[in-house]
């Protein structure tokens, strides 16, 4: 499923998942799924990062994706992009701290997600470049549940 800023909600709607992807090695192509379980400290449950300290779980916008788009001048598919998680639209959170309930989940932001230059081979050239700004964050789990494409992306307001 590749995402399209043509079904973009209104901007006073909460982002919802509208594609989840993961791969069981680097290099190897993402997969799509319907649903995958975030294990609290661990990550995503069959992707590539799963058992690592903090990258658990990567995180996207259409809406960014549509800007690379436009600004690379071709389409910047989803799972060409190797995050996990692409939202409806609007912006990803990329301030560490921030957390975010999504399905089951509670995920916390841990930086933002860099493009990497293999997305000129993967993409175009100059994906990597378009990218820079709107690649979205890499989150940890806290608490384990499970995700799926369709489910809201709620920013949880900070304890006072």
């Amino acid at each position: 499923m590749t995402a399209s800023a043509d079904s973009t909600p209104g901007t006073d709607d909460p982002p919802v998942v509208v594609a989840i992807h993961v791969a069981k090695g680097r290099r190897l192509p993402m997969r799509p799924t319907e649903s995958v379980h975030a294990e609290a400290g661990a990550g995503l449950v069959g992707d590539r990062y799963h058992g690592t300290r903090h990258r658990h779980v990567s995180a996207q916008s259409a809406t960014e994706l549509a800007q690379a788009a436009e600004r690379l001048g071709s389409p910047v598919p989803d799972d060409r992009t190797r995050r996990n998680l692409t939202l409806s639209h609007g912006a990803v959170p990329t301030r560490p701290g921030t957390r975010v309930r999504v399905g089951g989940a509670l995920l916390e932001v841990v930086r933002k997600a860099a493009p990497c230059r293999i997305l000129d081979d993967e993409i175009a050239p100059g994906a990597a470049r378009a990218l820079h700004d709107r690649a979205g964050t890499i989150l940890r789990v806290l608490e384990s549940g499970d995700i799926a494409v369709g489910d809201a992306w709620v920013v949880e307001e900070p304890a006072s």
